[in-house]
């Protein structure tokens, strides 16, 4: 490493599901929150029956629906919880 270069990483980077969801939106052409509404609507609860529904409906890769259906599953539990 050059006398120049700083060895600290950036202390806000995304991590996990979520460091996927700008090119998500830029892809699919909808924000996250629409997604997840989308997804709240189509009754489904289970990660197969989602993963199956953005891939086989909207045409998504398999790292953004896994993604968008972790983080839409954890937001189900969280809101479960409270």
């Amino acid at each position: 490493m050059s006398e120049g270069e700083d060895r600290r990483r950036p202390i806000n980077k995304v991590r996990g599901p979520a460091a996927y969801f700008p090119s998500i939106e830029a892809k699919y052409g909808r924000s996250i929150g629409e997604w997840k509404a989308e997804m709240q609507r189509t009754g489904l609860t289970t990660w197969k029956d989602l993963m199956a529904w953005l891939k086989d409906e909207h045409g998504f890769g398999h790292g953004h629906a896994n993604a968008l259906v972790i983080d839409f599953l954890n937001d189900l539990k969280q809101r479960s919880r409270d």
